[in-house]
């Protein structure tokens, strides 16, 4: 009888794990190892339009989703500092968009996970980055911009959409330094084809303004 370990394995069965992401486009975005060759904006945008924020656990018919939020964070930051121009701009609305691939994790889930998450967020920001001839690394002044306004915009999302309440918010995210006022239309969730649409449209007005 044919000793049971010496049997052939079956094909693959020590292979690495897949660790990549096919996308639409017919893009291969290989997590451990990403290239700018590999990313593109429609991915991107059609991505980050399906990702709801808040873990879907917001108000309305439609999800609010990550695309919504980048938008968001876009505006917020033009209103705080007018004057950034094309790069910053877009560093803004691309903060997020490792999200297309990896998905929104909650902050204290990302807390548990540990740095793994960040590592891996953070090299495919860097591959999105270049993409679009952004430096990899963006400049202290535009991060202190982008973590000022994407906790601006978490606070009004978590007032108006995500059921905290105004003292939940402030302890969290702090009280912003702007009024939500002028971001109303933009905190309302709305239909994925929609948004996915604003955010590529909002892209290449930047990108060519």
């Amino acid at each position: 009888m044919r000793d049971p370990a010496s049997r052939k394995r079956p094909a693959g069965k020590d292979a690495a794990p897949r660790a990549w992401q096919r996308m639409l486009s017919g893009r291969r975005l290989d997590l451990l190892d990403p290239s700018p060759l590999d990313v593109e904006i429609e991915d991107i945008a059609h991505g980050l339009s399906r990702v709801a924020r808040w873990n879907g656990q917001t108000l309305g018919t439609h999800i609010f989703s990550v695309a919504q939020h980048s938008l968001l964070v876009e505006k917020i930051a033009g209103e705080l500092d007018p004057a950034i121009g094309r790069a910053e701009r877009l560093f803004m609305l691309l903060h997020d968009a490792p999200e297309y691939v990896i998905g929104d994790m909650i902050s204290p889930f990302k807390a548990v996970i540990g740095d793994a998450y960040k590592s891996v967020e953070n090299r495919i920001l860097g591959a999105i980055l270049l993409r679009f001839s952004l430096p990899a690394t963006p400049s202290p002044a535009a991060l202190k911009l982008s973590k000022q306004a994407d906790r601006a915009a978490a606070f009004f999302e978590a007032v108006n959409l995500a059921g905290f309440t105004r003292g939940e918010a402030e302890r969290i995210f702090g009280r912003p330094a702007i009024s939500p006022q002028a971001f109303t239309d933009d905190i309302a969730p709305a239909a994925i084809e929609a948004t996915q649409a604003r955010f590529l449209a909002r892209f290449h007005a930047i990108d060519q303004g």
